[in-house]
């Protein structure tokens, strides 16, 4: 039997109680579903009802898949990145690098080249060329599933400016104005929620007892790949203020700290 596309959304979110957004996401998978976007479902719900897709994106999202997972999208600073499962889906807490960035290069030109090491789905490397379209970049991963997603999304926001390529924390010898990176920080023995701990990539999330294993590999092989007058920007923990700054300033970087939208310790700061 046809069922509202009002009704069909209040039944979905009360599915979601484990989300800590269940009308949002029913508001996603509608959209998804009916081929439109979320701002067009909000302002045309009373015309529509909702398909049969919607369904068994619902039974989906029930067993706790991500919302990005069955869009295939997750929107990120400026751009709409494609995701799939294989590659970790950019947070909003990730911005902060961005914002970080742009800060440092306030009344400058920006930087000119851009390295984002473990670039995923292309997330941060992208979000900087559009930030500064003058720029390029490159964005090294070692998970084939990771380079297939960030090329595809490269090639389509930022054609001719963005490489994607398979590497590690040792960059490609080249130094950048700007270092981009998301590295692995979650302790093996933590606890996550089930849509991160049973769909998103193991490979992307954990750092070792403390989380801090990537950290140690970064650190010395960070400094040459930052240009004079350049900056890295690298995520860390909401605890990890401390520890992972010491890291990097026990092989020389300056490091300070940079803050995410809920006040949480969210990026490292490092020059030479």
């Amino acid at each position: 039997m046809p069922i509202s596309a009002r009704a069909a959304l209040a039944e979905a979110a009360a599915r979601f109680s484990f989300s800590a957004t269940p009308r949002l996401d029913a508001e996603l998978l509608l959209a998804h579903a009916l081929g439109i976007t979320r701002e067009r479902l909000l302002l045309t719900l009373g015309d529509h009802i909702a398909p049969p897709a919607f369904a068994a994106l619902v039974e989906r999202r029930a067993r706790h898949e991500p919302v990005a997972y069955l869009t295939g999208t997750r929107a990120f600073w400026t751009v709409d990145l494609d995701v799939a499962p294989g590659v970790l889906i950019p947070r909003a807490d990730s911005e902060t690098l961005i914002e970080a960035a742009v800060a440092h290069f306030t009344g400058s030109a920006g930087p000119k080249r851009v390295l984002d090491l473990g670039t995923g789905s292309g997330a941060l490397l992208l979000a900087a060329l559009d930030q500064w379209p003058a720029a390029s970049g490159i964005g090294l991963d070692a998970s084939p599933a990771a380079l297939a997603i960030a090329a595809a999304n490269a090639a389509r926001i930022a054609p001719g400016r963005a490489t994607i390529a398979g590497g590690g924390w040792e960059g490609t010898g080249e130094a950048f104005d700007l270092v981009l990176c998301n590295p692995p920080y979650i302790a093996d023995a933590a606890s996550l929620p089930r849509e991160v701990a049973d769909y998103e990539p193991a490979s992307a999330l954990f750092a070792g007892a403390d989380g801090l294993d990537d950290y140690r590999a970064l650190a010395p092989l960070l400094g040459r790949q930052i240009a004079p007058g350049g900056v890295a920007c690298i995520e860390i923990g909401a605890d990890q203020g401390a520890s992972a700054a010491a890291l990097f300033r026990a092989v020389g970087c300056d490091v300070t700290l940079r803050r995410d939208l809920a006040g949480r310790d969210r990026c490292l700061v490092v020059t030479p």
